[in-house]
């Protein structure tokens, strides 16, 4: 697929301009496609579209909903291997990842919503002064609702945001990242070929100041779900507020993994490098910053070094490869940047920090970077204080617990968090002062697909997964009928 066009009202169409955005592969540094540009005239085109759509899927039934998003699970499973290479294509993954781990949880999240639809339960309420009363809950779709996904995990997080909003009866305008924007298309000829009826999903491809903006600003739409940047994140709220649109938004993170003296070595050191390089640190729930008991910090730092060095830096569409490219060259630029600040501020660069030399030719120009690890880094450092969103992380040291609480709650984000300890009392104390939205104890992304997912702070407002989702893309209202007896 070389060229990648919008999908509005059942069938695929260029931007009303004629633009399109050229890609390169981050992997190899050529060519890969031509996306459309999408702007305020493609989506007023994909809003005329849903808002007609609604008119019957808003009505249709649940159990029928559901069929037909299963359909969808299906078509996603089928396409797996066709899905997964254009997934590394698209963001210099490793190939085995994406059939692993992207690929799946887009079938899931299709799969776990149509189901989930069938087993609402409803609420009611009996009154009984000033006079008796049945009062009960009605759930409505919200109509047309906006999606804006990021390139990190795209069919992914872009499945986890449609997935309920079409559950809920809802109709769709969604943006994937320009950047990621392929298996997003051949989604929508999956639904289509599901018996999606037209118009229900359609995706406008393009920029964030562009598509993006035109569908936060589009009158049609009602709420809107967005996953991506801090800074972003809050001009889109600010804009959904005087809208007085519901928003939905899970942005950074400056993830940190807490260490304690009791800790399983064997068990958390190679799990806390799995959840910091894995996707090249490339996933918002990535840890890092390490904290790290000081009776242990010598062993735990020597053991972790050791399994970084270890990791394969390669061809995404390798087997042996740990880590593919980064997204682009621009990105790996600012992940150095990060790392070089971090040394002038007073770190050491334990292992990597450059890029991987002998790589394959035909990879030899691609966007890639050593796991790097950093040591000594002052808190303060905007190195311990931003998002890096690559493969990089620092690593400190703590004395006492109430201490590694007060540095993993240091930054303005409050996103995700693990605690590696054999004491689960402990455990329990600590979570419950983590400023985050996800802690993990013994394990790390091991993801529940009917749990609240979300940030604090800098990280976002809303949940998604769940109940929390269906609700978001819901209208509510509460019916109150006096029954005629006396109190």
């Amino acid at each position: 697929m070389r060229e990648v066009d919008h999908f509005i009202d059942g069938g695929y169409c260029a931007a009303a301009s004629g633009a399109r955005i050229a890609r390169e592969d981050p992997a190899t540094g050529a060519p890969l496609r031509a996306i459309a540009r999408g702007d305020a005239a493609d989506v007023a085109r994909a809003a005329a579209a849903a808002s007609r759509a609604h008119e019957t899927w808003g009505r249709t039934p649940a159990a029928e909903r559901s069929r037909t998003m299963l359909a969808i699970a299906a078509g996603i499973e089928a396409r797996l291997d066709e899905l997964a290479r254009l997934e590394c294509e698209d963001t210099g993954k490793p190939l085995a990842l994406a059939r692993s781990l992207d690929i799946p949880r887009a079938a899931a999240n299709f799969r776990f919503f149509a189901t989930a639809i069938l087993h609402e339960a409803g609420e009611s309420f009996m009154t009984e002064r000033p006079a008796r009363a049945l009062n009960y809950v009605l759930r409505r779709p919200l109509g047309v609702v906006g999606c804006i996904s990021p390139w990190n995990l795209p069919l992914y997080l872009f499945t986890w945001k449609i997935a309920p909003a079409l559950a809920a009866g809802n109709c769709v305008i969604a943006k994937p990242s320009e950047l990621t924007p392929t298996t997003a298309a051949v989604l929508c000829d999956i639904a289509r070929h599901a018996g999606l009826p037209a118009g229900v999903l359609n995706v406008v491809h393009g920029l964030g100041p562009e598509a993006g903006q035109a569908i936060v600003d589009c009158p049609a739409v009602r709420a809107v779900s967005f996953t991506g940047g801090t800074v972003t994140g809050r001009r889109l709220a600010a804009r959904c507020g005087e809208r007085l649109i519901p928003a939905s938004l899970e942005l950074g993170g400056k993830n940190a993994a807490i260490v304690c003296e009791d800790a399983d070595l064997a068990l958390a050191v190679p799990e806390i490098a799995r959840s910091a390089f894995l996707n090249q640190g490339e996933i918002c729930l990535c840890s890092s910053r390490i904290l790290v008991h000081r009776a242990r910090m010598k062993e735990f730092t020597e053991r972790f070094i050791d399994a970084t060095r270890a990791m394969n830096v390669g061809d995404p569409l390798s087997p042996e490869t740990d880590l593919g490219a980064l997204i682009s060259k621009a990105h790996r630029e600012k992940v150095m940047a990060a790392v070089a600040r971090g040394v002038r501020d007073g770190g050491v660069v334990a292992c990597g920090g450059g890029i991987p030399r002998n790589l394959p030719a035909r990879v030899a120009d691609g966007a890639f970077l050593q796991p790097t690890v950093l040591l000594g880094v002052p808190q303060d450092s905007p190195c311990v204080q931003e998002e890096t969103f690559g493969p990089v992380v620092t690593v400190h040291g703590f004395d006492r617990h109430r201490d590694a609480v007060a540095m993993a709650n240091g930054t303005r984000y409050g996103l995700a968090a693990s605690v590696w300890t054999r004491d689960l009392a402990r455990a329990h104390r600590m979570a419950a002062r983590l400023d985050a939205g996800t802690v993990w104890v013994n394990c790390w992304m091991l993801r529940d697909l009917r749990v609240p997912f979300g940030g604090v702070k800098d990280s976002g407002i809303g949940r998604e997964g769940g109940h929390e989702a269906l609700r978001f893309f819901s209208d509510v209202s509460n019916v109150c009928i006096a029954t005629g007896e006396a109190p």
